[in-house]
């Protein structure tokens, strides 16, 4: 069975919205460190893995919201390493209160990237080892994303801060450009109970995307349809699902 870790990590007013509540590129810096951080323990972590010429991408995410954490919370996040193939490895993350409820899961898909080449490139057993993850061969499929059929699409470029150590927008720039695509007043009334993202072409410094939105009503929830686009490509897309908040 992989190996969990757990930090404690205290919700600050700077990682939060004006609902006070904590944001998606928060959420998951927090829940990436918390990864970096074990990685940290077992002699696995950046340093050693660009010493090898490689880095870490992250290629999906599926995220379950109970509800987010709020301003001031001091939260139990935990992260456990599941499974790994020849290229997909499979991470899990975990966010509870102080009662031990859950408030966040996610599922996440991490591949090793060849920094000079470009390519996704396999993963060496040697490197995984200490996780003591369970080496499988079918590979994971998430649900289908509905593509946007219709709505509004909105400008972003690409600035220095958009940029992270493997040199393409961090990922957690993409929920920037997503949610900024959505009305003031739509993100105040509403809450997310899910999102499915999948992360397809790398984007580099000094582009500029376009973030196309898509909202569609079933029943008593929201599904709001996005694709980064650069130019005719597809670089992510998502639908995020929403209820009206309380």
């Amino acid at each position: 069975m992989a190996k969990k870790y757990t930090k404690e990590h205290e919700v600050t007013f700077y990682e939060c919205d004006v609902n006070q509540q904590m944001t998606f590129p928060s959420l998951l810096s927090v829940a990436v460190k918390v990864s970096e951080d074990q990685s940290a323990l077992f002699n696995r972590g950046n340093e050693y893995i660009h010493q090898l010429g490689l880095g870490w991408v992250i290629t999906n995410y599926q995220i379950a919201i109970t509800r987010m954490p709020t301003v001031g919370e001091v939260c139990q996040v935990t992260t456990e390493a599941k499974e790994y193939n020849k290229f997909f490895c499979y991470r899990s993350f975990w966010f509870h209160d102080a009662a031990g409820n859950e408030l966040v899961a996610i599922e996440s898909v991490f591949v090793l990237m060849d920094m000079t080449a470009r390519k996704v490139t396999s993963v060496p057993d040697d490197v995984i080892a200490p996780y003591e993850s369970t080496k499988v061969k079918s590979i994971r499929r998430f649900p289908a994303i509905e593509k946007v059929e219709a709505g509004k699409t909105l400008p972003f470029r690409v600035r220095f801060y958009d940029i992270d150590s493997n040199h393409h927008v961090n990922n957690s720039i993409y929920f920037n450009w997503m949610i900024n695509a959505l009305d003031y007043q739509f993100l105040v009334e509403h809450r997310s109970l899910s999102v499915n993202i999948r992360f397809d072409k790398e984007v580099e410094y000094g582009a500029t995307v376009d973030s196309l939105v898509e909202v569609v009503e079933k029943d008593k929830q929201v599904v709001t349809r996005h694709e980064i686009r650069l130019g005719e490509e597809l670089c992510c897309e998502a639908n995020f699902v929403w209820e009206k908040a309380e």
